[in-house]
This record gives C-alpha cells, structure tokens and sequence, in this order.
C-alpha cells in the first residue's frame, strides 16, 4: 500500500516591513552627519541653504530641528563686539599708567632720583624699582630718612587709580642669619610689608584691599649675583601696579 505523502509545512513569507524605518533611520543619520560636517565649515551661505533644504524635506508643521542650525549673525557681532571692548578697554588702561609712568619719570628726573628708582612697562603692568639703598639700611627692614623723597610721590600716582598694588622685596644671594632675620626669605619679606604700610599712610584714599605684599627672597634676581653692582641691583622692593585688562595672544598681535 503506497504510503500517503505529507504536506509540506507551509513557509510564511519574509516581511519586510522593517525596511520602512530603517531607511527612515539611515536617512535621518545621513541628514545628521550633512547638518554637522556642514556647521563644521565657515561658509555661511551654503550653511544656512542647507538647513532650510532639510527644514523643507523634514518638518511637519511643527519647530524644525534644523532651523537656525546656521551661525548666528547676532553671536558673531557680540563675539567682535567683545573682542573690541576687550582691546579697547586694554588700551586705554595701557594709556593711564603710561601717564603715571611720565609722571613719575618726571619727577625722578627732577629730584635727581636715577640711581635709586626706575619705571617699566610689562606684560602685568607698571613696575616702579627702588634700590635697597634708597629705603633701607643694609641687613635690616627699617626704612631710612630718605624714602620721604620716594613714598609719598609714588602714593600720590597710585592712590587716584583703580589698579591692585603688589609690593615684593628682594634680595641678593648673600646669606643673612640674625635673630630677626634667620634667611632673606624674612627680610624681603619685612620689607615688602614696611613699605607697603609706609605708602598707605600716606594718603587717606589708600584702599588696603588693593594691596598685597611678597617677600621673595634671592629667588627673583633681575640681575647676576656675580658681581658687586648686579647684587646692587637685586637688593630691591618692586611696586606692581597691576593691569585689570588682559589680552591673549592673537589679541596682543592686533595691536601691534
């Protein structure tokens, strides 16, 4: 008897109904990856094209995604606007303490001050030097006579401006020990702080939040301790009046 053949089981068709989102996603990926190379490049017109092409093909009546996905032209004026301030702003602190700096190099040439005090323009901002001998006995941090001829000029220049003041001390590398001053790290320091008090007395609108003092011993030298006259010139109290503007770099080349 021939056996009877079975049926074969009945084989359900493959759907393909996953292909719909899955183009839907890969189309949405590849508007993604075009909307963010294109935010990467400088060209503004292309940029802004793009994003109202994608507006067009995507939006459904609702907030677009891509609108407004161009630069700003309100950030890019703020931005320039603010770089400006910040260099205008630079300069014209750059030009008050060159005016203190004519006026104290003026009064240095009047009282014959040359040896003793001298005026930089930096990076941070007016330094004004003194010589050790021009305020302190050797080996000690008390001020002589002679700073009523440097004290009370530089507190007139600083007390009418804004700026913080910072006052440092310094010595050469020749090692001190006394019982008041066990190393240089105490003696520029005492200095710095002495006169620092001595220029706040001077002028009753002296703000003492302005001030700091630093004592910073051999360690700052401005020049070598090999000779006679370089040791001179590193026994010092420095008077830093402190810019409140600062460029970077790229802003520093604009202006020169």
């Amino acid at each position: 008897m021939a056996k009877k053949k079975r049926p074969k089981p009945h084989e359900e068709e493959a759907s393909e109904a996953w292909l719909l989102p899955y183009s839907d996603l890969m189309t949405l990926l590849l508007a993604l990856f075009i909307c963010l190379f294109a935010i990467s490049q400088t060209d503004e017109t292309k940029l802004t094209q793009m994003a109202q092409a994608f507006s067009s093909a995507f939006n459904l009546g609702g907030p677009s995604f891509f609108e407004g996905a161009g630069p700003s032209n309100n950030s890019s004026r703020d931005m320039v606007s603010s770089e400006d301030g910040g260099v205008e702003a630079y300069l014209a602190e750059n030009s008050q303490l060159e005016a203190v700096k004519r006026s104290l190099d003026q009064y240095i040439e009047q009282n014959e001050l040359q040896e003793d005090l001298s005026t930089t323009m930096t990076e941070d901002g007016l330094m004004i030097r003194i010589k050790e001998k021009a305020l302190f006995p050797s080996g000690s941090a008390d001020l002589v006579p002679g700073v009523q001829r440097i004290g009370p000029a530089i507190a007139a220049l600083i007390a009418p401006i804004p700026q913080r003041i910072l006052v440092s001390g310094h010595t050469d590398d020749v090692p001190i020990s006394s019982p008041q001053f066990p190393s240089n790290w105490e003696l520029s320091t005492m200095r710095a702080v002495n006169f620092m008090k001595f220029i706040l007395a001077q002028d009753a609108r002296m703000n003492p939040a302005r001030f700091s003092a630093l004592g910073c011993s051999q360690y700052r030298p401005a020049a070598s301790n090999t000779t006679e006259e370089g040791r001179s010139q590193n026994r010092r109290v420095e008077v830093l009046i402190e810019r409140a503007v600062h460029l970077d770099k790229s802003e520093m080349q604009t202006i020169r």
